[in-house]
């Protein structure tokens, strides 16, 4: 994958998120700014994701740990567990916001 690429593929995901949230049943804030998205829960925790460029990575971080994401096989796998992106968002927002939330339909 090209720079050009990363950028592309990383910030429609970025946008996807934004657009679910805005879907989203539960009560979810988020600031969009450069290439960091913050999402804020009611209960005042975060999860903050932002693009690393030089890494071609997806950068995650919640209340309970970070993780570093990387695109292979045509999908963001965290390198430390395997975890699918999304499988892992949904289940780190509905930790979050105490609730289950699926994000992705």
């Amino acid at each position: 994958m090209n720079d050009s690429q990363y950028h592309q593929m990383s910030d429609d995901l970025l946008i996807d998120i934004e657009e679910m949230l805005d879907e989203c049943e539960v009560d979810i804030d988020y600031e969009s700014a450069s290439s960091i998205l913050t999402m804020i829960f009611e209960n005042g925790t975060k999860i903050i994701i932002n693009k690393q460029p030089p890494l071609q990575q997806l950068w995650v971080a919640t209340k309970f740990n970070g993780h570093h994401f990387n695109f292979q096989d045509e999908q963001w796998i965290d390198e430390r567990t395997g975890v699918e992106f999304w499988s892992f968002l949904d289940n780190a927002v509905s930790k979050q916001a105490e609730q289950t939330i699926t994000l992705k339909k």
